[in-house]
Parts: structure tokens; sequence; C-alpha cells
């Protein structure tokens, strides 16, 4: 494929380049240049006029929950969840019990429809579905396959459905991880998942470390609120960050989600750890769990980089978010540079290399080609310099035109070419109701 007459944001040390095209072969960048002399090297490529606009690297979600889709719009039981342990078994407890295989497809896929839209190409997913674990991963696998997103997907093991479900969830992320290894897949990775320090015992933590014998890292949420850091004291003696690493969990390849409520040695011990920091700033003010210490951790040079928990909308929300977000809580407008942000949602495309192997983030020959065409019109200049204030105050998730992953065009001008957007959500409203019950029914039986 060629596209031309764009302009690139490289992203690279060529900066932004006018009346350019670049050349994708076997899922690859493998050549920027201008459209006049790509055209005349390529004649016989299939080609894509850009029309003028912006040419980017696609966007990286570093920790999301696909199974959360069917919230949209549900009735919570009972009273108002006070806090965030509440919000955990009024909704999200109920919710993941009711999934069944129809449900985790379906919430996979009007999750991958909203990455296509909004320019995302690369997932962290972390799923749970406590009655209907087996397999749960291959559903999604599948369903990431037909929107030609790539994903790295685990399975959260807690002990919050008692130790036998516990052991369920480290089966699924074995049973998964042995299967990519024996038939590798591109587009899919694996991680091994858990809930967070407060659903699980010394034992299952023991379990999941002599299990994960695949090389890959752990994906677990860390102090979202202090009922984390009271449980770890409680059972341990030391705070969360301590405890996950004393088990052995916190390794370069890991991704630890939240780290909201943390002290300067979890600090220290978590970049010393060399895991990534996923910072999800939309959830956190919907749960009212607070902000975490963005700007002290960036001042560090912590792995620190941005996803959504669940929230659709795409990265360039969260990145507004997150410029916001702890402006307001520190009462102090020069926190949160924009700059700062723009360097967390880069540091995705750093995840992506370590994860699926490759160039992320860049539009350069040999990079991965995960491309999206960008109609926006700035009436300012834009450079190098000002484009964070330009994703942060200018484009949106509705100027993204076409989406492109490992060469394959998966939207063109704003028309989805793998995933039938309108079937999947008639099929999500067809059994939304049913899985609303089942949630209704567990509340119920909860209080009973």
């Amino acid at each position: 494929m060629l596209i031309t007459n764009g302009t690139l944001i490289t992203q690279s040390d060529a900066g932004i380049l006018e009346n350019a095209a670049l050349v994708i072969a076997d899922g690859f960048i493998q050549a920027v240049g201008t459209s006049a002399d790509l055209t005349a090297r390529y004649p016989d490529h299939e080609t894509l006029d850009a029309r003028g606009q912006y040419i980017m690297p696609g966007n990286v979600n570093a920790h999301t929950h696909f199974y959360g889709a069917f919230a949209r719009g549900m009735s919570v039981p009972g009273e108002p969840p006070a806090d965030f342990p509440a919000i955990l078994r009024q909704l999200w407890w109920n919710l993941d019990k009711a999934l069944d295989a129809d449900a985790i497809r379906l919430s996979a896929l009007v999750s991958l429809v909203d990455a296509i839209r909004t320019g995302t190409t690369t997932v962290f997913d972390h799923h749970a579905s406590p009655n209907a674990i087996g397999g749960s991963l291959d559903i999604i696998a599948d369903a990431v396959r037909e929107s030609g997103v790539r994903a790295a997907l685990c399975y959260e093991v807690t002990d919050r459905d008692g130790h036998e479900k516990a052991e369920a969830g480290i089966g699924e992320n074995i049973r998964f991880l042995r299967g990519l290894q024996a038939s590798p897949d591109d587009r899919i990775r694996g991680l091994f998942g858990l809930h967070a320090s407060l659903t699980l015992s010394d034992r299952t933590l023991r379990a999941c470390v002599d299990s994960n014998a695949f090389g890959v890292g752990f994906h677990v949420h860390i102090a979202e609120h202090e009922a984390d850091q009271i449980d770890s004291l409680a059972k341990s003696g030391v705070r969360a960050v301590t405890r996950l690493h004393n088990a052995g969990l916190l390794t370069d390849g890991s991704i630890a989600a939240h780290c909201i409520h943390l002290d300067g040695d979890e600090l220290n011990t978590l970049q010393a750890s060399n895991a990534w920091i996923a910072h999800q700033p939309r959830s956190n003010m919907n749960n009212g769990v607070g902000a975490m210490g963005f700007d002290s951790m960036v001042a560090r040079g912590m792995n620190v980089c941005l996803g959504t928990d669940g929230f659709f909308g795409g990265m360039w929300d969260e990145m507004k978010a997150a410029y916001l977000l702890h402006k307001a809580v520190r009462r102090d407008p020069r926190v949160a540079n924009g700059g700062y942000i723009a360097a967390a949602a880069a540091r995705g495309h750093i995840l992506a290399e370590q994860t699926f192997g490759g160039i992320f983030g860049r539009l350069q020959a040999g990079a991965r080609a995960d491309v999206i065409l960008v109609d926006y019109h700035p009436y300012t200049p834009l450079t190098v310099g000002n484009l964070p204030w330009h994703i942060l105050f200018g484009m949106d998730s509705s100027t993204v035109t076409t989406t492109i992953a490992g060469g394959r065009i998966l939207m063109r001008d704003r028309v989805l070419s793998t995933l039938d957007e309108r079937a999947i959500a008639e099929a999500g409203r067809a059994i939304a109701p049913a899985v609303w019950a089942r949630c209704a029914e567990i509340a119920e039986r909860k209080t009973t």
C-alpha cells in the first residue's frame, strides 16, 4: 500500500513532513518520502490518498477491561455505592459473574469497534468472568483477530470467588499462554493477570508466580483505593507494592494499574522493578479514588503510560482528562504539563515494543504499520513542539478517519472494514437485558 498526499507526524527525528507519503508492505513501513518520489518508485502499489490529512502512529491503550462494556446504561441495584469497594461489590463483581460466552464475545467486539473508531491499534485487556472462565481468553482473542487490532490479553486471578475459581483463573492464563507458545500470533500476546492485593491470598500469589514459566509480565491493579493498603497491611504487615514485589510479581514486563495511594518507599520499589504504571484518569475521577502522583513519577523517570480502564472514547480523551485532573486536584495549573502527558502516551508504544517486538509509535522505515489518518485543520501553526497541545485542545476521536494496523485497513473514511458495527450493536442490545437480569439476580442473592 502507498499512502500519499498527507502531512506525516513521524514522531521520529524526521519531524513533520508535508506533501509526504509512506509505503507499507508485509505489515511494516517500507519507506517514507515525498508523494511524488514514492509514487514514481512504487507505481504498482495500491494507493490510499490522504487528501491532505495528518498521518500519525496509531494509539496504545495500556490497561482496559472489555468485559465492562455492558455496564453502559445499566441500573446498579441498591443504594448508590458510597466508595470504591462498594462500587466493586455492587457493580463490577456482579457484572463479571453475569457474563457468558456470548456476552464475553460481544463486549470484546463493541470495545474493539470503539478502539478502531478512535485510532487505537494496540490494547492491553484485563478480563474477568468467574462463571465462564475456561476458554474465555480464546473468545476474546478470536474477536481481536476478526477486528485486526493488536491485543495483549490475560485473565484476572482472584480469591474473591473462592480458591477453586482462583485456580481456574490461573489455569486459564496457563492454557492461553501455552496455546500462544504452540501457535504464535503476531497480533496476540498474553500476560498473566491478577486482580489486586486485597483479593489475593499469599497461597494464590505464590501459585501465580510459580505457574508463570512463560517469561511474560503480570498485569495487576495496585492501590486504586486505600482499601488495598489496609488489607495488605492486615495480611502481611507491609504495603501492597512491597507485598506484590516480595511475591515476585513486579518485573520489567509487568503492568501495575492505577498506583494512586503509594508512599515514597513503594515508588522506589516500583521504579527499581522497572514495571509499567498505567494511569486511568477518567476512571479514577468516576470512582472518586483520587489522583496518582503523576508529576513525581514522571520526574523520577518511571514508566508511566495511559489506559482507559474500560472507558470508551479512546486515548486522546484520556490524555485530556489526565491534563485536567491533576491541575484540579493540586490546584496548580503548572502540573501535568502537556509534554509530560504526551510522553506518557508515547510510553505505551515502548510497552508495545517490549510486548510484541518491533518498532511502534514512529512513522519510519522498519516500524510496524500501525497508522491513523486524522482530518484536522488547525488555525494556528502545528509543530513538533506544540503537537501535544493540538491533541489536547484540537484533535479528538471524531477527527480519526482511517485506522490501519499491521498494514491492514480496519476503517477507511470512517467506515469500518473488518467489523460490522451495526450488527454488533444490534446483537449487544439483544443480549444486554439478559446480562442485566442475571446481574440483578446475583445482587439479590447477596442481600438475602
